[in-house]
């Protein structure tokens, strides 16, 4: 196969015109192109009045070795490259324990999954409960406010990304291509095939549910063990060496490989873990609210005269400021006709986030505005827990700036520029359940965050006009952007300081977001496999 890069074409293209393109760039007839497949397709908007496709192909011709070397002078033409997933190992036929796995989100999910393809069985303990009954918990949440602490946005089945946009891209780097595996499996699972070539593929929060719930079948089929309601509390080591986990309701669990697939939020088991002397260290994340604004303000800035056009879809944004002070501020997250939700993992608390459905269809668009933190802000130098205590902090005066009731503090864009309470809402009405209360956010955030996300967003409206719009509603707060901590490991992926610990994914603070987490959790199974196999050797 021959790749070919960045074949433009005008929205409006009939189907056949990408062949004829591919086959002019190589400089043969069409007919002699016996398959062509989309690798990737984006679009370029910089130019509104003629928004282009931008397109990555696979072709199949006759007598490539010719064509290649006709071709050899273009940058963009070349051989494709081998993006299919090959198993690093197979489990010993005397296989005597299971590695385990904790924690059931993206990370735990791939790596649990690559282990039972690989033939280790692994036991998977999910402190949460299957998606479908979380699913329940979550919106007692959203419509009653009644917090379950154990099931909700956060733990789970399908961890904190199944209540998301259902993002599928990552700007880590990816040599292997284990991404185009995570994208393969979810497909098996039933995501649309769109997704392995879209530039920015997602899923959404219904289709997601489904999905895990046949990722989880296979895993079982092929030999391993989910156990939901099963939260960790302990962890038995000997001489610098992992050797069991101990549960909540007592028991013991024997292990040499534990993967550690925690949530960002596992702020128990953080403690636990750190009580143990596990080798973590503070990180910098990010807090800032949530801005909506209606989807048609946002299409129309974006795609200008194709707003609306079906083939582009709802648009989103992605900004970033560096401010006087300092500081960055950036868009989180960004949830194109999606809706507001509560992300609060403890009772008194408020935390919100962005989820979307695969239709994005709702009338607002939302994001994050969030501003970075450091370790030295929070007094995190010396103590691997201080991001959680910052968090923590500014949650609950969330909670009580909201009137105390799950209801998120709110303010408008206009009225938190000029420095004054909102009262009423204008244009914009907000998408967050249970409800928002409006009140002056100055205080919710450290001084030096509000300054910058108030010196942001007029800059950001010089890029997308609109965006300071005086009805647009701020609701607060975002906290659980990424981990506050790392638990640092080596290049084996084990734990710096105790041996077949291998700490994985968003919670761990080795990853960002849906596709990387399962990317990290691929490459994480692979160690405990290659580990396992040598010990028996």
């Amino acid at each position: 196969m021959i790749r070919i890069n960045e074949l433009r074409l005008p929205l409006d293209h009939p189907p056949e015109a990408l062949t004829t393109a591919a086959a002019h760039r190589l400089g043969i007839a069409a007919t002699d192109i016996r398959r062509l497949t989309v690798f990737k397709r984006s679009h370029d908007a910089r130019k509104k009045n003629a928004l282009m496709f931008i397109y990555n192909v696979d072709v199949d011709v006759d007598d490539e070795r010719r064509v290649l070397e006709k071709c050899s002078g273009d940058p963009k033409i070349g051989p494709s490259p081998d993006v299919s997933y090959h198993f690093v190992a197979r489990a010993p036929a005397n296989l005597q324990t299971r590695p385990v796995v904790v924690g059931f989100g993206p990370a735990g999910i791939f790596a649990a999954l690559l282990l039972a393809q690989m033939g280790y069985r692994p036991l998977v303990l999910e402190r949460g409960k299957a998606v479908r009954e979380r699913t329940k918990d979550t919106w007692k949440l959203w419509r009653e406010n009644r917090l379950d602490p154990e099931s909700n946005v956060q733990f789970g089945e399908g961890g904190a990304g199944t209540f998301s946009d259902g993002k599928l891209y990552s700007q880590v780097k990816d040599p292997r291509f284990l991404g185009r595996k995570v994208l393969t499996e979810f497909v098996k699972a039933g995501a649309p095939e769109e997704i392995l070539y879209l530039a920015h593929p997602h899923i959404g929060t219904f289709r997601l549910v489904s999905m895990v719930e046949r990722m989880r079948a296979e895993i079982i089929a092929l030999g391993g063990e989910i156990r939901f309601q099963s939260r960790v509390t302990g962890l038995q080591i000997e001489e610098g060496r992992v050797r069991g986990v101990t549960l909540a309701d007592g028991e013991r669990i024997a292990a040499e490989h534990v993967v550690l697939a925690l949530g960002h939020s596992a702020r128990d088991t953080f403690a636990m873990l750190h009580a143990a002397g596990v080798f973590m260290e503070a990180k910098a994340f990010a807090v800032g609210f949530r801005i909506e604004h209606p989807q048609t303000l946002i299409d129309k800035a974006r795609h200008g005269p194709n707003a609306g056009n079906p083939l582009l879809g709802a648009a989103d944004y992605k900004l970033v400021h560096h401010a006087s002070n300092g500081r960055a501020v950036y868009s989180f997250c960004m949830c194109p006709g999606g809706q507001v939700v509560a992300a609060t993992s403890e009772p008194n608390c408020v935390v919100t986030n962005g989820m979307s459905q695969y239709s994005r269809a709702e009338r607002n668009a939302n994001a994050g505005l969030v501003v970075n933190v450091t370790p030295e802000d929070f007094g995190g130098t010396g103590n691997p827990l201080a991001g959680i205590d910052f968090q923590r902090r500014l949650e609950a005066h969330a909670f009580e700036l909201g009137g105390g009731t799950y209801e998120a503090p709110g303010q408008l864009v206009g009225d938190f520029l000029a420095g004054r309470a909102s009262t009423r809402l204008g244009s914009v009405t907000p998408s967050y359940q249970p409800g928002v209360h409006l009140t002056d956010l100055a205080t919710a955030l450290p001084d030096f965050a509000i300054a910058a996300i108030r010196e942001a967003i007029p800059a950001f409206d010089r890029q997308i006009r609109g965006f300071a719009l005086p009805d647009a509603v701020l609701t607060g707060v975002e906290t659980r952007t990424s981990s506050p901590l790392r638990i640092t490991r080596g290049n084996d992926l084990q734990s710096l300081n105790v041996r077949g610990l291998y700490p994985a994914g968003e919670g761990a603070g080795y990853a960002g977001g849906i596709l990387s987490a399962g990317i990290d959790g691929i490459r994480v199974a692979e160690a405990v496999a290659q580990q396992i196999n040598a010990s028996l050797d």
